[in-house]
């Protein structure tokens, strides 16, 4: 009779203390749609470009080299300095052509006083012949008359040699043919030049300068195809395309030129087309020139009209295989696929978007790594973020409001138990 009672108890005791420890757990709340910025497309006017690099170079670039043989006796340029056209650069030994010229002086001068003589002679014949008639031959007078000009003939020649003598003279003094920046001396005094041969030194131009750079078949075709669309308005005289160039360091393409020059032909090695802009290069009140020949620079075309477009940050942009494509979200803020066409990356770090959006919709511009396709999420609804704003990685975090809950702690008399 006492045992069946006792287990009654046993098993009572026991469904009390599991009902104990039931009520004692808590559930736990499912977890809330992670916050995600999306921001609304940028719609603004654009231009497109095409970016290469580049090299610059002096629109005049002047070899030194001596036009007389002799040996140095003066160099009066500072190396490195700017010079001016007719600057004296070197000066060779002129005795021996300054002799040369002192000798063709003193021929020009016997053969000048042979003529005076001559036409005196002659004079005097014709005056005798006009008093008394048939006094003096014909043939003399012939004579007298081929002597007048033989030595006028003389004398002309003679000048001329002196003339040369005189440029020979002026050529030992070496003059800079352009305004422009020196190069150091590539001899020193007393060493022998040779005419025409010897290389003394070099003397680029300033300002403008050139900048050389080779445009791709495909970007020449598509340049061309704008032209014939009228799309780009054609080069005409008196009309100038324009080109930017930036430096290395640089943000963006401060300095601003125009095309001048076409090659003629398309490097079939290479595929390309040489093309130059010419920039200018000037000098600061208290400062020196920033441009030097042979710098590379960076070069950005304009390849058509100003137009409007739609612009997004470009790391909301992802590629899988070459494919570009963004997230943005539908009306119950699922995240949808939406593959994409891109143009040109402008200065505040918008990329033109040439296919692919509308400017109603809400595109991811943070977090990509944390959403996929078709997941729900809480949106924050931004403006679109410019380069130099802080980015989402360096922003400080914002810490969702999902609720967590513990398990409850048992009490000693549950451990107990």
């Amino acid at each position: 009779m006492h045992r069946p009672a006792l287990v009654l108890g046993v098993i009572g005791l026991g469904l009390t203390a599991l009902a104990g420890c039931q009520r004692s757990s808590t559930a736990v709340a499912p977890p809330q749609p992670p916050i995600i910025p999306v921001s609304r497309p940028v719609e603004r006017e654009v231009t497109e470009y095409a970016d290469f690099t580049g090299q610059t170079d002096a629109v005049q670039a002047v070899d030194i080299r001596p036009r007389v043989t002799g040996y140095l006796v003066e160099m009066p340029f500072k190396e490195g300095a700017d010079v001016k056209t007719g600057d004296t650069l070197f000066v060779i030994d002129p005795r021996p052509y300054k002799a040369q010229l002192d000798q063709a002086s003193g021929q020009v001068n016997l053969y000048r006083a042979q003529l005076k003589l001559a036409k005196v002679v002659y004079a005097r014949d014709l005056a005798i012949n006009a008093r008394v008639p048939n006094s003096i031959s014909q043939e003399h007078l012939d004579q007298d008359l081929a002597s007048v000009e033989e030595a006028d003939a003389r004398v002309k020649a003679f000048e001329k040699n002196m003339e040369a003598y005189k440029l020979n003279h002026d050529f030992t003094k070496v003059t800079s043919p352009i305004d422009g920046h020196v190069s150091r001396y590539y001899l020193t005094l007393g060493n022998l030049v040779n005419q025409d041969q010897t290389l003394l030194t070099t003397v680029v131009s300033q300002d403008p300068i050139y900048a050389y750079f080779d445009v791709d078949e495909p970007t020449l075709l598509r340049l061309r195809r704008a032209i014939n669309q009228g799309k780009l308005n054609p080069p005409q005289p008196g009309v100038d395309l324009p080109v930017l160039m930036g430096l290395q360091g640089e943000d963006g393409f401060p300095h601003q030129g125009v095309l001048n020059f076409v090659n003629n032909q398309v490097n079939p090695t290479t595929g390309s087309i040489s093309v130059r802009g010419v920039v200018p290069n000037p000098l600061p009140p208290k400062g020196i020139r920033l441009l030097s020949p042979g710098m590379f620079v960076r070069i950005r075309l304009p390849i058509g009209k100003p137009h409007p477009a739609i612009l997004v940050i470009d790391r909301a942009i992802a590629s899988d295989q070459g494919l570009k494509y963004v997230y943005i979200i539908d009306s119950k803020n699922n995240i949808q696929y939406r593959r994409v066409t891109t143009g040109p990356l402008q200065a505040d770090g918008l990329r033109v978007i040439a296919d692919g959006l509308k400017r109603s919709d809400w595109v991811v511009v943070g977090g990509l790594q944390q959403v996929s396709p078709r997941m729900r999420i809480q949106p924050e609804r931004i403006p679109m973020p410019l380069l130099g704003q802080p980015t989402e990685e360096n922003a400080p975090a914002t810490q969702p409001s999902v609720p967590t809950t513990h398990p409850a702690r048992p009490s000693p008399e549950a451990r107990e138990r």
